[in-house]
């Protein structure tokens, strides 16, 4: 009896639930929708984003199905092109993709070595991030806010196998990926060599170090290293490296950054 009362019954009426009164004890829970990625589908339509000046991040083409005309133009624009089944084709979108989806970046990316002589010309002390392998959207966005609050004049990245800049990234950072200019290099290694041939310094962060952070010098021009989420820094760029250190830490668990 005290049930049927509680939502609005009653025994003598027998009238229905008050869905009103019930809504307060079954309200939904206010889960945070993720943003759909940016995606152009279609042969046609992919070829026309590929001839423009749009920033593309990745192209997936069904594995059955070649399409030649598209699989050059993103070999010279060197974007990554990943053949895949048309089941994770039709997860993406279940409208006529014919095949063919490009995922398009939310920021315009700019050149390293651009970037660097605009820092220089400016008469400031460039400082860079370097971000090897971060998958995670979520925690890009966080990293580049961090970055643009700490003074980095710009965060390069991998082409391939680092997380894509999407209405997430931009959202968790904040706004800061407006402000920030993104790089995006085919070769971490060969962009740490001509860093440090511009005279800027490789700072690696890793839990494999026995120097302090507090021990470096960040008065001259730097460029963080920082790894992956899983495995930190590839050893190749580890050892490419002029100082690895690491945040001093009291407790039992590791940090990889």
């Amino acid at each position: 009896m005290e049930n049927r009362k509680r939502y609005g019954v009653s025994s003598e009426s027998g009238s229905r639930p008050d869905f009103k009164k019930k809504q307060k004890f079954f309200a939904k829970p206010n889960f945070e929708k993720t943003s759909k990625p940016d995606i152009v589908f279609g042969v046609q339509s992919v070829l026309e984003t590929l001839k423009g000046t749009k920033e593309i991040e990745k192209i997936l083409i069904q594995r059955e199905f070649g399409h030649a005309e598209v699989e050059k133009l993103a070999k010279e624009r060197d974007l990554p092109v990943q053949r895949v089944p048309i089941e994770k084709l039709n997860r993406i979108t279940m409208k006529n993709h014919q095949g063919v989806i490009a995922f398009v970046s939310a920021v315009n990316y700019a050149k390293t070595s651009n970037v660097i002589a605009d820092i220089f010309e400016k008469g400031e002390v460039p400082l860079l991030l370097v971000l090897d392998r971060i998958t995670d959207v979520r925690n890009f966005g966080a990293i580049a806010r961090t970055a643009e609050c700490s003074g980095v004049h710009a965060i390069v990245v991998a082409s391939r196998g680092a997380a894509q800049i999407n209405a997430d990234a931009m959202k968790t950072s904040s706004g800061a990926l407006n402000h920030l200019p993104v790089c995006r290099e085919n070769s971490l290694s060969q962009v740490l060599e001509e860093l440090q041939q511009s005279g800027i310094q490789i700072v690696a962060c890793t839990e494999k170090a026995t120097d302090e952070l507090y021990n470096i010098d960040f008065t001259v021009p730097t460029a963080i290293l920082m790894g992956s989420e899983e495995d930190g820094i590839s050893e190749n760029l580890l050892e490419q490296a002029d100082h690895a250190t690491k945040i001093p830490m009291l407790g039992k668990i590791g940090s990889l950054n």
